[in-house]
């Protein structure tokens, strides 16, 4: 049997890999009985990791978000792509480049010296037309939380040196394009559509009533936008052409969206959650929007079009043969 410290560590590891797990089942993958698996889950508590116990015959564990954020455990790859994504997070516009400079360093403080030697060779440099204001992060969250919530938001909208009447919205989306965030949202008062840079919106709490869904013209957020600032007369081609590009295809990416927009370029940009969004790009060919996508390194879901699933069956055939050479 292992020693307590690296049972717990490895108990530790399992909850932190899956949402419930069967009591009888953590007994076996740590070779314990029952008991002792119990008696580990109370020292995991006594050190602030809420773990929730479930009854019954098929009783289990489960670790459970708490009120403070209890040390965490990382796998080498886990390490390596937090702390590769701590390096873009300085050029995401969101606000949050010193908070990530000191998260980058307690997390290579703590590194094996075969991961921080990964790391330390890898340099970001943000090249860009100019600087871009950033919005706050707390603002984006309390924009984040009133979509999630459908309620209204009120908000002053505007530099401290150019007072406005507080704006009433319905917020919907939350986006970013040319490496700004930007809210589109129902105007209350307008009775109109628009779009607001994040980093000119001032919340105001507490926010208003909830609102019923409200269909964006178009229904799609990406054409909406591109529209917008593409001029108000602009409409999209029949072959579904986006921001002046022939083609147009829709992906969903398991990566923040701060992240993604530091390499989108002219695509679109959509918050769904902390770990996802959705992009909206266009392109001369099916096979370069693919293979475009590949440099973000993650998972990609397609939305649309199909032809775009083929273009990367192309290319999977492509790189296997050459991976076989």
């Amino acid at each position: 049997m292992l020693p307590t410290s690296s049972r717990l560590l490895s108990l530790l590891s399992l909850l932190q890999a899956r949402r419930d797990w069967p009591g009888m089942l953590l007994a076996e993958r740590l070779d314990v009985s029952p008991r002792t698996v119990r008696r580990d889950v109370d020292r995991l508590r006594e050190l602030g990791y809420p773990i929730q116990a479930t009854k019954g015959p098929d009783g289990g564990y489960r670790l459970d978000a708490g009120s403070q954020l209890p040390p965490l455990l990382f796998d080498d790859e886990q390490a390596v792509a937090l702390a590769v994504a701590l390096r873009l997070a300085v050029t995401s516009g969101a606000g949050i480049e010193e908070a990530a400079a000191r998260a980058l360093a307690t997390v290579r403080q703590v590194m094996p010296s075969r991961l921080r030697h990964r790391i330390d060779g890898l340099e970001v440099t943000a090249v860009s037309p100019g600087p871009a204001p950033q919005a706050e992060t707390a603002v984006l969250l309390a924009i984040g939380d009133a979509i999630r919530a459908r309620e209204i938001l009120r908000f002053d909208y505007g530099a401290p040196a150019e007072p406005t009447p507080p704006r009433r919205a319905e917020p919907h989306h939350l986006v970013t394009w040319g490496r700004r965030w930007y809210l589109v949202a129902w105007d209350l008062d307008r009775a109109d559509w628009r779009t607001f840079r994040a980093d000119r919106i001032t919340p105001r709490t507490p926010t208003g009533p909830r609102f019923p869904p409200r269909e964006l013209p178009g229904g799609d957020v990406a054409a909406f936008v591109a529209r917008r600032f593409r001029g108000a007369d602009e409409t999209p081609s029949r072959d579904g052409g986006f921001a002046g590009w022939p083609l147009r295809a829709e992906v969903i990416l398991d990566a923040p969206a701060a992240r993604v927009a530091t390499f989108a370029g002219d695509a679109l940009v959509e918050e769904l959650g902390p770990d996802r969004c959705r992009l909206t790009l266009g392109g001369w060919s099916w096979t370069s929007i693919a293979s475009s996508l590949g440099r973000f390194d993650v998972d990609v879901e397609v939305i649309g079009p199909p032809e775009l699933k083929e273009a990367f069956a192309q290319l999977a055939g492509r790189f296997a043969a050459a991976a076989g050479q």
